[in-house]
């Protein structure tokens, strides 16, 4: 076996000058640029790996010469002196070896032999053959014993005239890195009278820090728990929930180990990652890279996966909005058991609505996704489940590289549309991203609202699309840039993260060309959880800042959500989709709520208001719609509430139908209504003497209601009032007489009544409208 050492003894020559330009098209180099880390002295060999890139055509002189006792020249004592000429660019970590058929050494004068002890190899920049003293030192390698191969090196790496220069992938793991690192291996030349040694570890690329390994016993890191400068070598099981959070250099794990990024954890890597056993992120996990450049390589027999889950599924053709955050997956792969026609990808290019209804024209933006497809990066694809679903959380498992760095997504809008122009995308990466960072880097081509799929109510031949049987429009969740997010068809209310996974829906402003970027990606616990976890508790903020979150509900299954919030940026006017968004609402629709402008006749989902204009005095205009014609009890309540001002004030529900005025803020406000829709019947006020005083005082005492025989019913009012109109409604709100008076007492006959509650509103001559619940016996 050949005898090289191993840097067991290794002494650092340093010179009086550093960093001299050494002639045109060469690099320059300094103290430790170079590294001499193996040396044979049977066949005279020896190794040396560069610790920076340098180009073609650049000079490095060795010698095994002795050094003078003082100044900066070597001894003429007929020992060698070899010339390397680099042949090509060659990058940090790249090991070389000099042998004698390297046509990149020449020899420059004496005779390069290496002595089995005691003897030296020197490395330096510039020489003057009649002086002897060179121009920069690099490095020495000063041995006494020798050993067999360092690890990591083979013979051939020396003896090998091929493939002489190779760069060694990992070098900062190999031993002869960490000799390197070692001070204790470094003593200084008398000649040189005791300078410093550098202290700067070395290394290729951006990892500094010394490589730390999880391993048994313990198991622990032998090293400290890493950072963003250390390189992380996983060699026993590891999970995130019990061993912690990992920031990280570098990322290896190794053979038949498993690294688990468990929900609510995260794993952030600054550049490579290197997988020979298997890496597992779960549902609401966060896996980042920082470095645009950094590589994720899975070698044969390594495994690497994103496992994913859904909010509960009332049934199998429920759909979901994927994407891939992995490299390479097909749609088979990830969903084998889905029937072909119940995937799919939306080509927003095809999409014409030029009648403004939201529905594509010719049928034809929705396109199966194939068995074969590839799921392309940033792109969203609706599936079902299989029909061998039997309800509960859906999943799907994506295997393969993670998806790092830039990744481009191609936006469409056609100008002939009359609506939103609909693009379908995806976050593309195993993390969550956030969207306000998107829409900011993005904003020249898609506007500040997503649209998330929340799925509540199953496929109908009522609701308006081009199949059979369509979804409804209004399972829709939102979240604005500007105001926040409020619930579709299930009470989560989405935030600005997007999880892993997760395909919505944005509106084009231009054609072109979005980018998601790993700036976007999120490395902490939170992020990931929103779409997959359901949160309905009232949350406060000490924000300048405030915001209103209130649900309609019924005892038929109904639910809405609005948000109204006080935001930065915002008027009381239409400040475009980033503040203000439109609800989607179907023809078919149910029951739904919104909130208005004064200057435009849109339904909005999310308002978002002069962060100055919320007061006791401030009145937010609520409509309501619904096609229900059965007997129905609706409900409306506060979901959530963000700022100073909600949360210390009371919130009042308006009906102006009944001339009620109810604190949300203490319970929810039930009612009913006919069917129809209603743009004046309720407001959110925050000061009771909306119904003023004297309007209190007369509902309670200024009006009888005397049930008489014969179906006759008498109404009086006091204090010299007379009564101007009677209007009797049912529970539904629906209108069953009108009636006109003069006097103050009327008598009119309710024949069409049965036996029930009703409810009279009574207009006086003093223009108050008093409200009463009525038995009719």
């Amino acid at each position: 076996m050949k005898k090289i050492n191993p840097l067991k003894s290794l002494t650092l020559l340093i010179t009086l000058f550093c960093g001299v330009n050494l002639g045109y098209g060469q690099t320059s180099l300094a103290k430790e640029d170079v590294a001499i880390i193996g040396v044979d002295t049977d066949d005279e060999d020896f190794t040396f790996l560069l610790r920076t890139d340098i180009t073609s055509g650049t000079l490095i002189y060795f010698s095994d010469n002795e050094v003078h006792s003082s100044g900066n020249g070597l001894n003429n004592n007929g020992e060698g002196v070899v010339l390397f000429t680099a042949a090509a660019n060659y990058s940090c970590g790249t090991v070389i070896g000099f042998i004698s058929n390297n046509t990149e050494f020449s020899s420059v004068s004496g005779s390069f032999a290496l002595n089995n002890t005691g003897d030296e190899v020197l490395a330096f920049q510039g020489y003057d053959l009649t002086t002897y003293e060179w121009t920069t030192f690099l490095h020495a390698n000063v041995y006494d014993t020798l050993t067999t191969y360092p690890a990591g090196f083979a013979a051939t790496d020396i003896v090998d005239g091929v493939a002489h220069n190779r760069e060694y992938t990992g070098i900062t793991n190999s031993p002869s890195w960490a000799d390197l690192n070692n001070l204790s291996n470094y003593f200084e030349a008398n000649n040189f009278g005791g300078r410093t040694l550098s202290t700067t570890a070395f290394t290729c690329g951006p990892c500094t820090g010394t490589t730390t390994t999880w391993d048994l016993p313990g198991p622990a890191w032998d090293n400290g728990a890493p950072d963003l400068t250390m390189p992380a070598i996983i060699n026993a099981a590891y999970n995130t929930s019990s061993d912690g959070n990992i920031s990280a250099c570098s990322l290896t794990v190794n053979p038949t180990f498993r690294l688990t990024v468990d929900d609510g954890t995260f794993v952030e890597i600054e550049n490579d990652v290197t997988i020979d056993g298997e890496l597992i992120v779960e549902t609401e996990g966060n896996f980042v890279q920082n470095d645009d450049a950094g590589t994720f390589t899975v070698n044969a027999g390594g495994l690497a996966r994103v496992n994913k889950s859904t909010a509960p599924k009332a049934d199998w053709f429920y759909y979901t909005y994927w994407s891939s955050p992995v490299t390479n997956e097909t749609i088979g792969s990830v969903f084998p058991d889905v029937d072909g026609d119940r995937r799919f990808w939306f080509n927003a290019a095809n999409f014409v609505d030029t009648d403004g209804d939201d529905i594509d024209d010719n049928g034809d933006d929705w396109q199966y996704a194939l068995s074969g497809d590839t799921m392309t990066p940033g792109v969203g694809y609706a599936v079902t489940e299989s029909r061998f679903f039997f309800g509960g959380s859906g999943t799907a498992d994506f295997e393969g590289p993670f998806n790092n760095g830039d990744i481009d997504v191609n936006i469409d809008l056609n100008v002939a549309n009359t609506g939103f122009n609909w693009n379908f995308i995806g976050n593309p990466y195993p993390s969550a991203v956030d969207f306000i960072a998107f829409q900011a880097a993005n904003s020249s081509v898609v506007d500040g609202v997503a649209y998330f799929w929340s799925q509540a109510t199953p496929p109908s031949e009522s609701n308006p699309g081009n199949e059979e049987s369509n979804f409804s429009t209004n399972d829709y969740a939102t979240y604005t840039v500007g105001t926040g997010g409020a619930a579709g068809g299930s009470p989560v209310v989405p935030n600005q993260y997007i999880p892993s996974g997760q395909g919505f829906f944005i509106p084009a402003s231009t054609s072109g060309t979005a980018t998601f970027t790993n700036a976007m990606r999120m490395a902490d616990g939170t992020s990931n959880a929103q779409f997959f976890k359901s949160s309905n508790s009232k949350k406060h903020s000490n924000s300048n800042e405030n915001r209103l979150w209130v649900n309609l509900t019924s005892d038929n299954g109904v639910f809405n959500q609005i948000l109204v919030g006080y935001v930065d940026g915002a008027t009381n006017g239409n400040d475009g989709l980033a503040y203000d968004a439109p609800r989607i609402i179907s023809p078919d629709y149910a029951a739904v709520l919104y909130s208005s402008m004064n200057d435009n006749n849109k339904k909005y989902v999310i308002q978002g208001k002069d962060i100055n204009s919320i007061n006791e005095d401030e009145l937010i205009n609520l409509g309501f719609s619904t096609t229900i014609d059965v007997e129905t009890i609706y409900s409306l309540s506060i979901a959530q509430i963000e700022g100073e001002f909600l949360s210390n004030n009371p919130i009042y529900i308006k009906d102006n139908l009944l001339n009620q005025l109810h604190d949300l803020t203490a319970s929810d406000y039930t009612f009913t209504s006919e069917v129809g829709e209603f743009n004046d019947r309720f407001e959110i006020v925050f000061n009771s003497a909306a119904l003023s005083t004297t309007d209190v005082a007369l509902n309670s005492k200024s009006l009888r209601i005397i049930e008489l025989e014969d179906d006759r019913v008498q109404f009086t009012a006091s204090d010299n009032l007379s009564i101007k109109t009677v209007t009797i409604f049912d529970l539904l709100g629906r209108p069953l007489y009108n009636f006109k008076g003069n006097n103050a007492s009327e008598t009119y006959t309710l024949s069409n009544l049965h036996s029930s509650i009703y409810i009279a509103k009574v207009a006086l001559s003093n223009g108050v409208v008093v409200t009463k619940k009525a038995i009719k016996k």
